[in-house]
Protein backbone atom coordinates (compact mmCIF):
# COMPACT_ATOMS: atom_id res chain seq x y z
CA UNK A 1 0.00 0.00 0.00
CA UNK A 2 1.42 3.37 -1.00
CA UNK A 3 1.70 6.22 1.49
CA UNK A 4 -0.89 8.22 -0.46
CA UNK A 5 -3.39 5.36 -0.36
CA UNK A 6 -5.93 5.49 2.50
CA UNK A 7 -5.84 2.63 4.98
CA UNK A 8 -8.51 -0.01 4.63
CA UNK A 9 -10.51 1.15 7.64
CA UNK A 10 -11.09 4.54 5.99
CA UNK A 11 -12.46 3.15 2.75
CA UNK A 12 -16.08 3.34 1.62
CA UNK A 13 -16.77 -0.41 1.91
CA UNK A 14 -14.50 -1.22 4.85
CA UNK A 15 -15.48 -4.52 6.43
CA UNK A 16 -18.28 -5.24 3.95
CA UNK A 17 -18.87 -8.75 2.65
CA UNK A 18 -19.89 -8.59 -1.00
CA UNK A 19 -21.11 -11.16 -3.51
CA UNK A 20 -20.70 -10.17 -7.16
CA UNK A 21 -22.67 -12.40 -9.52
CA UNK A 22 -21.16 -12.26 -12.99
CA UNK A 23 -17.71 -11.27 -11.75
CA UNK A 24 -15.77 -12.75 -14.66
CA UNK A 25 -14.80 -11.04 -17.90
CA UNK A 26 -15.62 -12.51 -21.30
CA UNK A 27 -12.45 -13.97 -22.87
CA UNK A 28 -11.18 -11.90 -25.80
CA UNK A 29 -8.06 -12.51 -27.87
CA UNK A 30 -7.82 -8.90 -29.02
CA UNK A 31 -4.87 -6.87 -27.71
CA UNK A 32 -5.53 -4.41 -24.88
CA UNK A 33 -8.85 -6.03 -24.05
CA UNK A 34 -10.81 -3.86 -21.60
CA UNK A 35 -12.04 -5.18 -18.28
CA UNK A 36 -15.67 -6.24 -17.94
CA UNK A 37 -18.18 -4.61 -15.59
CA UNK A 38 -18.31 -7.50 -13.11
CA UNK A 39 -14.56 -7.73 -12.72
CA UNK A 40 -14.17 -3.96 -12.33
CA UNK A 41 -16.93 -3.93 -9.68
CA UNK A 42 -15.29 -6.74 -7.69
CA UNK A 43 -11.82 -5.15 -7.82
CA UNK A 44 -13.04 -1.66 -6.92
CA UNK A 45 -15.11 -3.05 -4.04
CA UNK A 46 -11.94 -4.72 -2.73
CA UNK A 47 -9.99 -1.51 -3.22
CA UNK A 48 -12.62 0.20 -1.08
CA UNK A 49 -12.14 -2.33 1.74
CA UNK A 50 -14.62 -5.13 1.00
CA UNK A 51 -14.06 -8.87 0.91
CA UNK A 52 -15.56 -10.28 -2.27
CA UNK A 53 -17.02 -13.57 -3.44
CA UNK A 54 -16.53 -13.64 -7.22
CA UNK A 55 -19.29 -15.75 -8.76
CA UNK A 56 -19.46 -16.73 -12.41
CA UNK A 57 -20.57 -19.64 -14.55
CA UNK A 58 -17.01 -19.73 -15.96
CA UNK A 59 -14.62 -20.97 -13.29
CA UNK A 60 -11.38 -19.67 -14.85
CA UNK A 61 -12.84 -16.16 -15.29
CA UNK A 62 -14.05 -16.13 -11.67
CA UNK A 63 -10.61 -17.27 -10.48
CA UNK A 64 -8.83 -14.46 -12.32
CA UNK A 65 -11.11 -11.87 -10.71
CA UNK A 66 -10.62 -13.44 -7.28
CA UNK A 67 -6.84 -13.19 -7.71
CA UNK A 68 -7.19 -9.50 -8.57
CA UNK A 69 -9.31 -8.98 -5.46
CA UNK A 70 -6.68 -10.70 -3.33
CA UNK A 71 -4.00 -8.48 -4.87
CA UNK A 72 -5.89 -5.50 -3.42
CA UNK A 73 -5.32 -6.88 0.07
CA UNK A 74 -8.85 -8.22 0.49
CA UNK A 75 -10.26 -11.71 0.85
CA UNK A 76 -11.36 -12.91 -2.55
CA UNK A 77 -12.40 -16.33 -3.82
CA UNK A 78 -14.20 -17.75 -6.86
CA UNK A 79 -17.65 -19.31 -6.72
CA UNK A 80 -18.67 -21.32 -9.77
CA UNK A 81 -22.42 -21.42 -10.35
CA UNK A 82 -25.08 -21.19 -13.02
CA UNK A 83 -27.12 -18.29 -11.67
CA UNK A 84 -30.21 -19.39 -13.64
CA UNK A 85 -30.38 -22.67 -11.70
CA UNK A 86 -32.31 -22.40 -8.43
CA UNK A 87 -30.23 -24.96 -6.53
CA UNK A 88 -26.92 -23.57 -7.75
CA UNK A 89 -28.02 -20.03 -6.91
CA UNK A 90 -28.89 -21.06 -3.36
CA UNK A 91 -25.57 -22.90 -3.02
CA UNK A 92 -23.73 -19.83 -4.35
CA UNK A 93 -25.20 -17.67 -1.59
CA UNK A 94 -24.62 -20.33 1.06
CA UNK A 95 -20.94 -20.70 0.11
CA UNK A 96 -20.50 -16.93 0.18
CA UNK A 97 -22.06 -16.62 3.64
CA UNK A 98 -20.00 -19.52 4.96
CA UNK A 99 -16.66 -18.25 3.67
CA UNK A 100 -17.22 -14.55 4.34
CA UNK A 101 -19.02 -15.05 7.65
CA UNK A 102 -22.09 -13.22 6.39
CA UNK A 103 -23.35 -11.06 3.53
CA UNK A 104 -23.66 -7.27 3.45
CA UNK A 105 -24.04 -6.55 -0.25
CA UNK A 106 -25.08 -8.25 -3.46
CA UNK A 107 -24.32 -7.12 -7.01
CA UNK A 108 -26.00 -8.91 -9.93
CA UNK A 109 -24.24 -8.33 -13.24
CA UNK A 110 -25.63 -10.74 -15.83
CA UNK A 111 -27.03 -10.39 -19.31
CA UNK A 112 -27.12 -11.68 -22.87
CA UNK A 113 -28.95 -10.57 -25.99
CA UNK A 114 -30.17 -13.06 -28.61
CA UNK A 115 -32.42 -12.74 -31.63
CA UNK A 116 -32.90 -9.99 -34.20
CA UNK A 117 -36.33 -8.43 -34.35
CA UNK A 118 -39.54 -10.31 -33.62
CA UNK A 119 -39.29 -12.36 -36.80
CA UNK A 120 -35.68 -13.29 -36.14
CA UNK A 121 -36.13 -14.27 -32.49
CA UNK A 122 -37.00 -17.86 -31.67
CA UNK A 123 -39.03 -18.81 -28.59
CA UNK A 124 -35.96 -20.67 -27.35
CA UNK A 125 -33.80 -17.54 -27.63
CA UNK A 126 -36.47 -15.54 -25.80
CA UNK A 127 -36.48 -18.08 -22.97
CA UNK A 128 -32.67 -18.14 -22.75
CA UNK A 129 -32.43 -14.35 -22.49
CA UNK A 130 -35.23 -14.00 -19.95
CA UNK A 131 -33.74 -16.84 -17.91
CA UNK A 132 -30.37 -15.14 -17.49
CA UNK A 133 -31.46 -11.50 -17.53
CA UNK A 134 -34.46 -11.78 -15.17
CA UNK A 135 -34.65 -15.23 -13.60
CA UNK A 136 -31.03 -15.11 -12.39
CA UNK A 137 -31.40 -11.73 -10.63
CA UNK A 138 -34.68 -12.93 -9.08
CA UNK A 139 -33.03 -16.09 -7.77
CA UNK A 140 -30.01 -14.17 -6.45
CA UNK A 141 -32.17 -11.86 -4.32
CA UNK A 142 -34.63 -14.60 -3.37
CA UNK A 143 -31.76 -16.53 -1.79
CA UNK A 144 -29.55 -13.59 -0.88
CA UNK A 145 -31.99 -11.32 0.94
CA UNK A 146 -32.76 -13.70 3.86
CA UNK A 147 -29.01 -14.08 4.49
CA UNK A 148 -28.18 -10.39 4.17
CA UNK A 149 -27.33 -8.33 7.21
CA UNK A 150 -29.60 -5.44 8.17
CA UNK A 151 -28.84 -2.19 6.33
CA UNK A 152 -27.29 -4.13 3.47
CA UNK A 153 -27.44 -3.18 -0.19
CA UNK A 154 -28.35 -4.74 -3.52
CA UNK A 155 -27.32 -3.33 -6.89
CA UNK A 156 -28.53 -4.71 -10.21
CA UNK A 157 -26.73 -3.90 -13.46
CA UNK A 158 -29.27 -2.93 -16.10
CA UNK A 159 -28.98 -1.25 -19.48
CA UNK A 160 -30.28 1.79 -21.33
CA UNK A 161 -32.07 -0.84 -23.43
CA UNK A 162 -34.53 -0.99 -20.53
CA UNK A 163 -35.37 2.68 -21.08
CA UNK A 164 -36.00 2.52 -24.80
CA UNK A 165 -35.85 0.07 -27.72
CA UNK A 166 -32.08 0.29 -27.97
CA UNK A 167 -31.08 -3.05 -29.51
CA UNK A 168 -32.27 -5.46 -32.15
CA UNK A 169 -33.15 -8.05 -29.51
CA UNK A 170 -36.74 -7.81 -28.24
CA UNK A 171 -35.90 -10.27 -25.47
CA UNK A 172 -32.95 -8.18 -24.25
CA UNK A 173 -34.89 -4.90 -24.29
CA UNK A 174 -37.84 -6.50 -22.49
CA UNK A 175 -35.73 -8.22 -19.86
CA UNK A 176 -33.81 -5.06 -19.01
CA UNK A 177 -37.08 -3.14 -18.70
CA UNK A 178 -38.34 -5.82 -16.33
CA UNK A 179 -35.31 -5.37 -14.11
CA UNK A 180 -36.62 -1.93 -13.10
CA UNK A 181 -39.69 -3.61 -11.63
CA UNK A 182 -37.63 -6.17 -9.74
CA UNK A 183 -35.43 -3.40 -8.33
CA UNK A 184 -38.45 -1.52 -6.99
CA UNK A 185 -39.92 -4.67 -5.45
CA UNK A 186 -36.69 -5.63 -3.70
CA UNK A 187 -36.38 -2.07 -2.38
CA UNK A 188 -39.86 -2.26 -0.92
CA UNK A 189 -39.44 -5.73 0.58
CA UNK A 190 -35.96 -5.07 1.93
CA UNK A 191 -36.85 -1.75 3.55
CA UNK A 192 -38.15 -3.40 6.74
CA UNK A 193 -34.56 -4.37 7.56
CA UNK A 194 -32.98 -1.27 6.09
CA UNK A 195 -31.79 -3.11 2.98
CA UNK A 196 -31.55 -0.84 -0.03
CA UNK A 197 -31.91 -1.94 -3.68
CA UNK A 198 -30.92 0.15 -6.68
CA UNK A 199 -29.88 -0.30 -10.28
CA UNK A 200 -27.00 1.07 -12.32
CA UNK A 201 -27.99 1.59 -15.96
CA UNK A 202 -24.96 1.64 -18.28
CA UNK A 203 -25.00 2.98 -21.80
CA UNK A 204 -22.31 2.24 -24.40
CA UNK A 205 -19.50 0.85 -22.25
CA UNK A 206 -16.16 -0.38 -23.60
CA UNK A 207 -16.11 -3.97 -22.36
CA UNK A 208 -15.47 -7.24 -24.22
CA UNK A 209 -19.22 -7.89 -24.34
CA UNK A 210 -19.84 -4.30 -25.45
CA UNK A 211 -17.32 -4.63 -28.27
CA UNK A 212 -18.92 -7.88 -29.37
CA UNK A 213 -22.36 -6.27 -29.40
CA UNK A 214 -21.14 -3.34 -31.48
CA UNK A 215 -19.12 -5.46 -33.93
CA UNK A 216 -21.97 -5.57 -36.45
CA UNK A 217 -22.55 -1.83 -36.46
CA UNK A 218 -21.46 -0.18 -39.70
CA UNK A 219 -19.75 2.64 -37.85
CA UNK A 220 -18.83 2.54 -34.19
CA UNK A 221 -17.70 6.16 -34.51
CA UNK A 222 -21.17 7.27 -35.62
CA UNK A 223 -22.67 5.47 -32.63
CA UNK A 224 -20.35 7.31 -30.24
CA UNK A 225 -21.13 10.62 -31.93
CA UNK A 226 -24.63 10.37 -30.44
CA UNK A 227 -23.17 10.48 -26.94
CA UNK A 228 -22.96 14.07 -25.63
CA UNK A 229 -19.67 13.35 -23.85
CA UNK A 230 -18.32 12.03 -27.15
CA UNK A 231 -16.94 8.69 -26.00
CA UNK A 232 -17.74 5.29 -24.58
CA UNK A 233 -17.69 4.79 -20.85
CA UNK A 234 -15.47 2.27 -19.09
CA UNK A 235 -16.26 -0.56 -16.73
CA UNK A 236 -14.42 1.38 -14.00
CA UNK A 237 -16.93 4.22 -14.36
CA UNK A 238 -19.78 1.72 -13.96
CA UNK A 239 -17.99 0.28 -10.92
CA UNK A 240 -17.69 3.74 -9.34
CA UNK A 241 -21.48 4.13 -9.52
CA UNK A 242 -22.01 0.68 -8.03
CA UNK A 243 -19.56 1.32 -5.20
CA UNK A 244 -21.33 4.57 -4.36
CA UNK A 245 -24.71 2.83 -4.17
CA UNK A 246 -23.29 0.07 -1.97
CA UNK A 247 -21.76 2.58 0.43
CA UNK A 248 -23.20 4.58 3.32
CA UNK A 249 -22.96 7.67 1.12
CA UNK A 250 -26.12 6.38 -0.56
CA UNK A 251 -27.85 5.55 2.73
CA UNK A 252 -31.11 7.31 1.77
CA UNK A 253 -31.31 6.07 -1.82
CA UNK A 254 -33.38 2.98 -2.64
CA UNK A 255 -35.61 1.81 -5.47
CA UNK A 256 -33.79 4.09 -7.90
CA UNK A 257 -31.80 3.81 -11.11
CA UNK A 258 -28.51 5.61 -11.76
CA UNK A 259 -27.88 6.05 -15.49
CA UNK A 260 -24.23 5.96 -16.53
CA UNK A 261 -24.36 6.73 -20.25
CA UNK A 262 -22.49 9.96 -20.96
CA UNK A 263 -25.81 11.72 -21.58
CA UNK A 264 -26.95 9.32 -24.34
CA UNK A 265 -30.55 8.96 -23.14
CA UNK A 266 -30.82 12.62 -22.15
CA UNK A 267 -29.96 14.00 -25.60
Amino acid sequence: MSEAEPDRAARRLAGRRVLVVGAGTRPDAAPQTPVGNGRAIAVLAAREGADVACADVAGPAAAVTADLVTAEGALGFPVVADATDAEQSAAMVAETVSRLGGLDALVVNVGIGLGTGLAGSSPEEWDDVLSLNLRAPFLAVKHGLPSMAAEGAVVFIGSVAGLRAATGSPAYDTSKAGLFGLTRHVAREGAARGIRANMVVPGLIDTPMGRHASANRTSRASSFARIPLGRQGTAWEVAEAVTFLLSDRASYITGQSLVVDGGLTAA
